[in-house]
């Protein structure tokens, strides 16, 4: 196994190229799989890169390329002469065509359309005309299709005939003339069936498949619940458009599952990399929200300004505020993180909200007493007979632990209930998660607080 890990390849490699031991480098690199040449070729000097790509065989080339981040793809595409263009684009997939030409700007998109050939182009502009969270925007148009009234021997000639250029032949999908979906079979049914055996007798007809408008997402998770290594796609006449495969359905779910951790985090969605992301375009993604939630904090600010009176009565109620609001917080980010990933992962929906609520409800209750329980102990245990505060009286921790099984309940019930209200009106849970529940529950928080110390304490 090649250590790329600790850098040994990767200064060896340099040290061929400085040497111009080409033939050298290339058996080198021709040795890993696609993802670690492009990591590799990412490390060099840009002067480098084009002349390092060029030793690759055509067909591993056009695999390296597909891996490689978008800035790079740039630099080679420009340094390409149109035949070496036309050669790259001749060995990509459809869909990883039309990833690419997203990722290009507009002179270089006019000359990679320009160089490929009319069918691609067709079915590139195919493609392009659906929204960007659709099957559609995802799918290939590369798929064997076979005819019901063919033989095993016949399917076999036809996969061995255009097989070569399509994404998987793992499984092919039987049309009729116009193209409508009837069937699929596997490359091990055909194999494991008679040559004289019909397609039609051994087709699966019990298909799952999905639209081109359905949520690119739903269908990643799909692929993964059946366990399936492609999805076919078909427009709103049942006709058979396109598949999408496994490999599209990871990077979809990789692509969700980063932009939720930064919506959670109030950051805006980016498609860059960390260290490819500049200080002022990284400062642009998260300004706006911690600008908003610097803003919605204020109220905090105008309920603890309204107690003051009440707090220069009884100062000891202030040491406590952090554990309260910061308790409050944490116990809204469990049940929202939770619902978050189960309506992600379709376990739960909207319609399932008084079922959530009332779990949470449960949850809130027994952990609020539990806390509250081991904090009057600690109340009364450390801070009045260690630290020996006389301030904190029993009414006080009593104000301090009841605010505590509140505070916690409110903050649970807050957590579920965004992220399906989100969902229901169309925006990303994610949006709802910690910023925004931290905000609404510290006021919640300081609200109970004063009512109970008002209520016990006379305040």
């Amino acid at each position: 196994m090649v250590d790329l890990e600790h850098g040994a390849f990767m200064e060896q490699v340099e040290e061929l190229a400085e040497r111009r031991r080409w033939p050298d480098v290339r058996d080198m690199l021709v040795l890993l799989e696609p993802a670690d040449i492009a990591a590799i070729l990412a490390e060099l000097p840009e002067d480098r890169l084009p002349v390092l790509y060029r030793l690759l065989p055509k067909e591993l080339a056009a695999e390296v390329f597909v891996e490689m981040e978008p800035e790079e793809q740039e630099l080679l595409i420009k340094s390409f002469s149109d035949t070496e263009l036309k050669e790259v684009l001749d060995e990509l997939y459809v869909d990883d065509t039309v990833d690419l030409i997203e990722e290009m700007p507009a002179t270089v998109v006019k000359r990679i359309l320009k160089h490929a050939d009319p069918e691609t182009r067709r079915s590139v502009n195919e493609i392009l005309k659906y929204p960007e969270d659709s099957a559609g925007s995802i799918m290939t148009t590369e798929f064997v299709d076979l005819k019901r009234d063919m033989t095993v021997e016949d399917a076999f000639k036809r996969i061995r005939r255009t097989g070569v250029d399509k994404e998987t032949i793992n499984i092919c999908y039987v049309t009729d003339p116009s193209r409508h979906l009837l069937g699929l079979v596997s490359i091990r049914t055909l194999l494991l069936a008679d040559d004289e055996d019909v397609i039609e007798d051994i087709m699966e007809t019990n298909i799952i498949a999905a639209t081109t408008m359905d949520d690119r997402e739903e269908v990643a998770q799909d692929l993964s619940k059946y366990d399936f290594l492609a999805m076919p796609v078909v427009d709103k006449e049942s006709r058979l458009v396109g598949i999408v495969t496994i490999d599209d359905a990871i990077d979809v779910m990789e692509e969700e599952a980063t932009e939720d951790f930064e919506l959670m985090a109030a950051i805006t969605p980016t498609d860059k990399p960390y260290l490819r992301t500049g200080v002022w375009e990284t400062v642009k993604s998260r300004i706006p929200w911690l600008m908003l939630l610097m803003l919605s904090a204020t109220f905090t600010g105008i309920v603890i300004a309204s107690f003051e009176d009440s707090l220069a009565a009884c100062s000891v109620l202030i040491g406590f505020i952090p554990m309260l609001m910061g308790t409050g917080g944490n116990s809204g980010n469990q049940s929202s993180v939770a619902v978050i990933r189960g309506l992600s992962l379709n376990e739960i929906d909207f319609s399932d909200l008084a079922s959530v609520v009332w779990k949470e409800s449960r949850v809130a209750v027994v952990c609020g007493v539990l806390l509250a329980a081991g904090n009057f102990v600690k109340l009364l245990v450390v801070d009045r007979g260690l630290m020996q505060n006389s301030e904190v009286t029993i009414l006080v921790a009593l104000v301090i632990c009841l605010t505590l099984v509140c505070t916690v309940f409110c903050a649970k019930v807050v957590g579920c209930l965004l992220p399906l209200l989100a969902e229901k009106i169309g925006l990303d849970p994610a949006v709802m998660a910690a910023p925004f529940i931290s905000t609404i529950v510290d006021v919640l928080s300081l609200l109970i607080y004063f009512q109970f110390a008002a209520l016990l304490l006379g305040l």
